[in-house]
């Protein structure tokens, strides 16, 4: 598959959901529905998380991005015009939400310290959503054998076990017009984050159980769903950068 897209425009909608009330200076985000499930989600994973608010490049919708505990960051884009680039506590910015509220919570932009990828990606491959939901799980029941077990009869730490789960390459992509480019490859950094974000959706209800898209970005590496994306750049690449007024993406 080929061809370009914004890192940060996917995400379907998972239901209906009514707009919170626009008020000058506040979030700016109508798709309350879409935008709660990803920061539900997220704050599950990190109560202390951060999500970045971005235009998305398309009128009247705004990008969602995050960084998970393990290193990768998701994106998901939801209705409504935003608050410009912003980042704030993503408990904070649900409670809002929650509330039906449209107060922007107090703003942390110095906090955000990641990069993110380039705006345009290139398609490679489209694995099965199944599939990959089958290599999630099938990773985290490895980790829960081997802490119980230890790895070849010898106890293991805990984190040690799940750093090395998630730098395993689950899968590799060549691309088929392109015989001659580097494989991709696609580790289970990228698998977890897609499925604990529910970016495929449940079992027999996505509308495209077949469509995650495999996408490269320059050094970055992309997996993206029905309802949002995952990516992620290989540890050499990795710069932490203090981003002060969002110098960073």
């Amino acid at each position: 598959m080929s061809g370009t897209d914004a890192p940060g425009a996917v995400g379907g909608s998972e239901a209906a959901g009514g707009p919170a009330r626009a008020v000058a200076g506040g979030h700016g985000i109508e798709g309350v529905a879409d935008a709660g499930a990803f920061l539900s989600r997220l704050v599950r994973l990190e109560r202390a998380a951060l999500v970045r608010l971005r235009p998305a490049g398309t009128p009247a919708r705004t990008a969602l991005w995050a960084r998970l505990p393990w290193g990768v960051l998701a994106v998901r884009t939801v209705a409504g015009a935003g608050a410009g680039d912003v980042t704030v506590a993503a408990e904070q910015l649900l409670a809002e939400l929650a509330a039906g509220r449209a107060e922007l919570p107090a703003r942390r932009d110095a906090q955000w310290r990641w990069a993110l990828p380039p705006t345009t990606s290139r398609g490679v491959e489209t694995l099965p959503g199944g599939e990959l939901r089958r290599l999630a799980e099938a990773a985290a029941g490895a980790l829960r054998e081997a802490a119980a077990h230890g790895v070849a009869g010898r106890a293991v730490g805990q984190r040690a076990l799940r750093d090395a789960l998630l730098d395993h390459v689950a899968v590799v992509v060549t691309p088929d017009d392109e015989p001659d480019r580097r494989p991709v490859e696609v580790t289970q950094r990228l698998v977890q984050g897609l499925i604990r974000m529910g970016f495929v959706g449940a079992p027999g209800v996505s509308p495209e159980p077949d469509g995650v898209q495999v996408r490269t970005a320059g050094r970055w590496v992309g997996l993206v769903g029905p309802y949002g994306a995952v990516w992620s750049q290989k540890a050499t690449d990795l710069v932490v950068r203090p981003a002060v007024a969002h110098a960073n993406g």
